[in-house]
């Protein structure tokens, strides 16, 4: 136990408070059980640290790992039970899911210690969300989603900038983008940036190897946070990274799935389900019409990679433009909590009201036109005019 206390301090010791992610001002720290779910790298581990750190209250408060060595020997209600003698009433618990059982155990501690305030984290999404249901009723889950990109010039470059929701931004675009430019010289350049390393906060530790950092990000995920919460072979292991290499030097992918499975060796329906664990891993974006909904045995009528991080770090050739465009709008917005579905005519219906065209400098209104609410958003633009508007702008949501 003193060695996991050692641990916990100093990780506090090292953790800054001058970044916060835009949740954490979104999550009701006093529930008596919260649950921060979200792909690896994204900072909940950060998170948990920063809260306990600016509550300042450390004699009632431990950040632990559940993946520590320790709980080889040793079981997390003991552990907690031996802790809540000492006077602790808010206990952290991250990587919940390498640890057997971990759900009778949180369920236990939530219904035999009233007082005692539960955190717990972890990276496998599907884990998680397979006990959601069990814990529905204690827990109160959020997701920590990829950065966005005013966080990343606020983590990085310390630039402020307020949120806007896309219905201001349809308002109020120009103003908005003026005083972005009175801030950043080339905001074009800083969101050139983003796009190529900005999705995790890691970049922080070097750029230069960001790439190979998120491969190997990917490469757990897939060896070993799937395979915990899903039965599924080498082989097909072998296959998922081969299908988002795929994806990373597509267009706009439109599947055909009989021919992507032929390609990948495999059958249709273990496709579909292979499609699902990605987007569940949040590793891809299956873009659906609202009509079809999201059953695992509907094909996507576009696929993505999550975002456009990993587009730059799993392809090998040129990337192409629209497919960074498209990643990068469809990231921001379902991260921001819109809903996005596949429209009849232009790239993105969101919230069934506004109707997205994405593009160059170049894009017109002709395909949009005759909808009401309809918006094009240009990745070479620094001021718009109109409904046409700076693509950046959908980074400014949250």
């Amino acid at each position: 136990m003193e060695n996991l206390l050692k641990r916990y301090q100093s990780l506090l010791s090292k953790v800054q408070l001058g970044f916060e992610r835009n949740l954490s001002s979104q999550i009701n720290w006093e529930a008596r059980a919260i649950g921060l779910k979200g792909a690896r790298g994204t900072g909940k581990s950060t998170l948990m640290l920063q809260q306990i750190k600016k509550r300042g209250d450390f004699s009632k408060s431990v950040y632990i790992s559940l993946d520590d060595l320790y709980f080889k020997n040793n079981t997390v209600l003991d552990t907690a039970e031996q802790l809540y003698r000492d006077g602790i009433r808010r206990l952290y618990l991250d990587e919940v899911h390498k640890y057997h059982d971990w759900q009778r155990e949180i369920k236990n501690l939530y219904d035999f210690y009233p007082d005692l305030k539960l955190i717990i984290s972890g990276s496998s999404i599907l884990e998680l969300q397979k006990s959601s249901v069990d814990l529905s009723r204690r827990v109160l889950f959020y997701e920590l989603p990829s950065l966005s990109f005013r966080e990343f010039l606020e983590l990085k470059y310390g630039i402020i900038i307020p949120k806007f929701t896309l219905e201001e931004l349809q308002k109020n675009h120009i103003s908005i983008a003026q005083s972005i430019k009175e801030k950043l010289d080339s905001p074009l350049t800083y969101f050139r940036e983003f796009l190529e390393y900005g999705a995790y906060p890691y970049f922080m530790e070097g750029v230069t190897d960001f790439g190979y950092r998120l491969q190997q990000v990917v490469n757990v995920v897939i060896d070993y946070d799937l395979p915990e919460a899903k039965d599924i072979s080498v082989g097909t292991q072998s296959k998922l990274k081969k299908l988002l290499f795929i994806l990373s030097e597509s267009v706009p992918f439109t599947p055909n799935i009989s021919k992507l499975a032929t390609q990948l060796e495999t059958t249709r329906p273990i496709l579909l389900e292979m499609l699902y664990l990605l987007e569940e891993a949040r590793l891809v974006r299956n873009l659906r019409s609202a009509s079809k909904g999201t059953s695992l045995l509907n094909k996507p009528e576009k696929i993505y990679l999550s975002n456009t991080s990993l587009i730059h770090s799993f392809s090998e050739k040129g990337r192409n433009q629209g497919n960074l465009r498209e990643t990068f709008a469809i990231d921001q917005l379902q991260n921001a909590g819109y809903s996005v579905t596949f429209p009849k005519q232009g790239d993105f219906l969101v919230n069934e009201t506004y109707l997205l065209e994405i593009g160059g400098a170049g894009k017109g209104s002709s395909q949009v036109s005759n909808f009401e609410n309809h918006l094009i958003f240009s990745d070479d633009l620094e001021i718009g005019w109109g409904r046409k508007l700076p693509l950046f702008l959908l980074g400014l949501m949250y």
